[in-house]
């Protein structure tokens, strides 16, 4: 999260936001579309993934076909990106100087 943090600020993404994404459910910081956007990406992150078909549909009409399809490829990519990261046991390079570099506990075999 450290360098989409540091690029989504420069992007206008304000502290608030990314420091709630940690508890977007819990939060009233997200629109209903940034909501639906952030249950999707929980949703494609699951394993298995299973995406609600009411959400599905919902992000359809709201987005089009085009950006669903961009929103959904760049979910994967980041899922990958995370994962691999956790193999390796990536830490922070402080590109947003570690403020909102959030990572869940390393659960321990």
């Amino acid at each position: 999260m450290d360098i989409n943090s540091a690029v989504g600020g420069k992007l206008g993404l304000s502290h608030a936001k990314i420091a709630a994404l940690a508890d977007w459910l819990g939060s009233d910081a997200f629109s209903e579309l940034e909501r639906d956007v952030l249950a999707l990406a929980d949703a494609m992150t699951d394993t298995p993934s299973n995406v609600d078909e009411g959400l599905f549909g919902r992000l359809l009409i709201a987005l089009g076909t085009q950006q669903l399809v961009e929103l959904t490829n760049a979910i994967g990519w980041e899922n990958l990106r995370a994962r691999t990261n956790r193999v390796f046991d990536a830490q922070s390079e402080n590109y947003y100087e570690g403020a909102l570099c959030m990572l869940p506990p390393r659960k321990v075999a």
